[in-house]
């Protein structure tokens, strides 16, 4: 049988025709997709193209933060003592930075690192890495000439303070953000620091700024900040302090400057002190601000306010005679003594002489209410809330646990704590005529208003007369006189209390004022463990307010209030060796 032979457009299978929808159906299916697409493409290119902008952007575009400059410090006569200058930050995004190891080796050279360190900043699969903060713009600029990849740079701002450790507790200091760690930097950081803008730009994808595209938000800068502080001042207290510290090889020392008409914080001084625009292998003992945050036994400087308490009752008047013979009184078992005998005092001369024994009778003829509201009103027991950090209240303990003998210690300086800016507030009262006001670490557009009356004014006068003694012959501190100016103050040598008892080590004071006939500034200093063979506060302590105090009057034009002769009799009575009482 013969096998016939088919083609295969003759096969028999394709007679039978395809149904005339199929085909239909297959191009209507096309092209409702075609058009699909194109109504997606005009949606989203024409219509709603936001999506498309924010992916390619979010793959290009970048907000940048553009920096504020913070606020400038002066003094009060517009002296420039803190500004920010520019500088640089080296930055990587570790996955770009593909350095061979001569770039490396050359990168960590100029960071002055290691490059191991180097290495390991770029490692650990982060997306970003300081590599170092505040280079200056030359460092910043050989680093941009190497032109290594992943490794970027931004403006920010280092603080320089042109004063360096001469105005260092005053202004404290910036960290590598700008934002205030100490001192003033610190009290008025809200007011200095600016708010940061933002520009949107075009980066590559090396990271690199290719276009500026617009500002989102500019930068406001800091507001800038005027002290009462008087750089002239300054120097002066910071001078007469170091002196004082090399002659006596003492521990520490601290010194304050008030305007009495004002209440203006005229200077501030600390030592040890430390550099502000180098702060390597700083301690704890340099930053300390010890004029607000240390507190110490005031001893004698405390009497005159035992005193003029009992001026203010009426229990005494300056000529009041009290008998402080044999130069002691025992109160329960504790005997309380003058350093020398001197029988019959007026009331002037228990402050000429800084008699314990003349103020402790004084002081147990009062209450122990009045004498603790008048502590308190004149600032003892809690911070003066100036905004300083770390502002320390000392201690004053309620008046209903008071025991004589605790009585009678407190009203000459023992048993109780102040800090030296305490101190030298409540001294306003005297120099004020028994009002104060309160302390400004700004300088003062408007003369101040009344301020808190603790004193009458015939008692503060009478109290300027009686601390007045104290700086002539005779009284315990003729080593603050000052030629030309009448000067009144009171001297203070305390024992150090560690571990519950009473040692060796001194702590030598003086806070006093001038000119007498009208005051016009407070000087508080402070001298913690002098260890050259003085300590009385009336041989180390009473020159530097001397010193201080004449070159801060003459600076200010203040008239003389004395005749201008020599001080041999002061110098006299130094030789005859007069001693302060504790």
């Amino acid at each position: 049988m013969k096998r016939r032979s088919v083609t295969f457009n003759h096969n028999p299978l394709l007679k039978n025709g395809l149904p005339e929808w199929r085909p239909r159906l297959v191009m209507l299916g096309l092209l409702a997709c075609s058009f699909a697409l194109v109504g997606r493409a005009l949606y989203l290119q024409g219509v709603n193209n936001e999506f498309l902008q924010a992916k390619g952007e979010s793959r290009y575009a970048r907000a940048i933060e553009v920096p504020a400059t913070r606020g400038r410090v002066t003094d009060r006569h517009g002296d420039m003592l803190a500004v920010s200058t520019p500088v640089r930050s080296i930055w990587a995004i570790p996955s770009d930075a593909r350095l061979s190891p001569a770039e490396a080796r050359k990168l960590a050279q100029l960071l002055e690192i290691d490059v191991e360190e180097l290495n390991r900043r770029l490692g650990g699969g982060r997306d970003f890495a300081y590599l170092k903060r505040q280079v200056s713009p030359e460092l910043a600029g050989e680093i941009a000439a190497l032109k290594l990849p992943g490794v970027h740079q931004q403006q920010e701002y280092r603080r320089y303070y042109p004063g360096g450790e001469v105005m260092a507790h005053m202004l404290g200091f910036t960290g590598v953000d700008d934002r205030g760690q100490e001192g003033v930097e610190l009290a008025f950081d809200k007011r200095l620091t600016g708010k940061p803008g933002a520009r949107r730009v075009i980066r590559d994808r090396r990271g690199q700024v290719v276009e500026d595209v617009e500002a989102i938000r500019p930068p406001r800068d800091g507001e800038d900040l005027v002290l009462a502080m008087d750089s002239k001042i300054q120097y002066l207290a910071y001078s007469a302090l170091g002196q004082a510290m090399q002659t006596h090889k003492a521990k520490a020392g601290a010194v304050v400057v008030l305007d009495a008409r004002s209440g203006e914080i005229l200077a501030l001084a600390n030592a040890p002190t430390y550099n502000p625009n180098n702060r390597t292998n700083l301690s704890g003992a340099q930053l300390r601000n010890r004029v607000f945050t240390d507190t110490y036994e005031p001893g004698s400087t405390m009497k005159p306010f035992a005193v003029a308490l009992a001026l203010e009752q009426g229990n005494v008047k300056p000529s009041t005679v009290i008998d402080t013979a044999p130069g002691r009184i025992t109160i329960g078992r504790a005997t309380i003594s003058d350093s020398h005998r001197h029988g019959l005092l007026t009331v002037s001369e228990v402050i000429q002489k800084s008699s314990n024994v003349g103020t402790v009778k004084l002081a147990l003829n009062l209450a122990p209410e009045q004498m603790w509201r008048m502590f308190n009103d004149v600032g003892f027991g809690s911070p003066l809330n100036l905004g300083f950090p770390g502002e320390a209240g000392g201690r004053l303990r309620p008046a209903r646990t008071w025991k004589p003998i605790e009585q009678a210690t407190m009203s000459f300086g023992h048993g109780i704590s102040v800090s030296l800016i305490q101190m030298a507030y409540a001294y306003l009262a005297f120099a004020r005529d028994g009002e104060l006001l309160p302390l400004s670490l700004t300088r003062l557009e408007l003369p101040p208003s009344a301020g808190k009356r603790i004193f009458s004014i015939e008692t503060a006068r009478e109290m300027r007369q009686m601390l007045e003694l104290a700086t002539l012959p005779g009284g315990t501190a003729p080593r603050a006189q000052i030629q030309g100016y009448r000067v009144a103050g009171k001297t203070g040598t305390a024992r150090k209390l560690e571990g519950g008892r009473y040692t060796t080590k001194y702590v030598s004071s003086f806070v006093g004022f001038a000119p007498v006939s009208n005051p016009r500034l407070i000087v508080a200093v402070m001298i913690d463990e002098p260890s050259a063979g003085q300590y009385y506060g009336g041989t180390v302590a009473a020159p530097v307010f001397a010193q201080i105090t004449e070159g801060a009057l003459r600076s200010l034009g203040v008239a003389p209030d004395a005749p201008l002769v020599p001080l041999q009799m002061a110098r006299k009575s130094d030789a005859a060796g007069v001693r302060e009482k504790m």
